[in-house]
């Protein structure tokens, strides 16, 4: 069956050995429509950031770009600016035809935490082959913050699926007209448009701006720091900002996004000639994320910027990404937002879960 694989499916798969962890994954890592992957205990500082090429392994690249190893057993930190490789607690050996996708978790995306999958043999961040079997990598650059990291951490996630499950435009259009997809006129070209909102109500603040020389963030401590210490605010009252190049953003979108229990979707970035600015790095949205079956009533997508090479103008309402959906092979048994640990159900402009809320 065509389709990404809901967690039922991923408990088989971890059952018949194609997903093996060590120690054995956690109930808690499965995800509706992925699994977290864990990091190991090692952390390899490199010199720069690599794939293995094919017929290559990680392991015998590490020994060309290797700096120094760092040990994670009772916690180190993660210098911003730096580039290192952790190897995961998960393995994989996947049946032909069952291929795997991966991306940040939405709490290392706001973070400014560039975390990406690594294989043996891979050509491309992210993606891992069909058939795959071998180890997996976290190559982790934290861009703003330094971060205190301890072995078992989940930084990143794993999407399976079986063949091409992708809705084309003309698909996503019958779906919108069955079920709304966004609340307002859907704009659907190459999958669903979305904007940035610069116009929030009753209010000014319309995003924030990393600060440049911050403290660590220890990742196991929830609710806790004061976002004034890490961030400055973003404010406006004609509708617009100008993006500082270098400077890392967290906006919001304008649309407030459903996904429907069946359907899984991915955050692609825009066409790079809309600017100079790249809009996510945390992408996947669950079956369930805004929908009313979940506990949703359509929730903002949080925008995840860094502007490039020169400041650059960015206006309400500008398109600014797109999301791709796909089909799941079956409505996952546990949604997000119903019943699980999921932080950002109906949220608006919305800060990790690292930081107090404001007050």
């Amino acid at each position: 069956m065509i389709g990404v694989v809901p967690n039922q499916h991923i408990t088989d798969m971890i059952a018949s050995g194609q997903i093996i962890g060590t120690p054995p994954v956690d109930d808690a890592q499965i995800q509706p429509a992925s699994l977290d992957l864990r990091l190991g205990t090692v952390a390899y500082r490199v010199r720069a950031s690599f794939l293995a090429g094919h017929g290559a392994k990680v392991a015998d690249r590490l020994t060309e770009f290797e700096m120094h190893r760092v040990d994670l057993t009772e916690g180190a930190v993660l210098e911003k600016g730096c580039v290192y490789v952790v190897p995961l607690m998960e393995t994989l050996a996947l049946p032909q035809g069952t291929s795997a996708a991966a991306n940040a978790k939405s709490s290392t995306g706001r973070l400014d935490l560039l975390t990406r999958t690594i294989t043996d043999g891979g050509t491309e961040f992210d993606r891992i082959a069909p058939g795959y079997t071998g180890p997996l990598y976290a190559e982790i650059c934290p861009r703003s913050f330094s971060v205190l990291v301890r072995p078992g951490m989940r930084l990143n996630q794993i999407r399976f699926s079986t063949g091409n499950a992708t809705l084309d435009d003309d698909a996503l259009r019958a779906l919108h007209a069955d079920t709304p997809l966004v609340d307002g006129e859907a704009v659907i070209d190459d999958g669903l448009g979305f904007s940035v909102d610069l116009r929030l109500p009753d209010t000014t603040l319309v995003g924030y701006r990393a600060k440049p020389h911050t403290g660590v963030i220890d990742l196991d401590k929830l609710g806790y720091y004061e976002p004034a210490q890490y961030w400055e605010e973003v404010h406006s009252d004609n509708g617009q900002i100008i993006l500082d190049p270098g400077a890392f953003y967290i906006l919001v979108s304008r649309e407030a996004v459903t996904i429907p229990p069946e359907y899984a979707a991915e955050m692609a970035p825009y066409l790079a000639m809309v600017g100079e600015f790249r809009v996510h790095y945390a992408g996947f949205f669950d079956p369930g994320f805004g929908h009313a079956s979940a506990g949703g009533a359509g929730s903002r997508g949080v925008l995840e910027v860094r502007c490039h090479e020169a400041p650059f103008v960015l206006e309400h309402g500008q398109v600014v990404g797109r999301l791709v959906y796909e089909k799941m092979t079956q409505v996952p048994t546990q949604l997000y937002g119903a019943g699980i640990a999921s932080n950002y159900q109906g949220q608006g402009l919305k800060l990790s879960k690292h930081f107090s809320p404001p007050r």
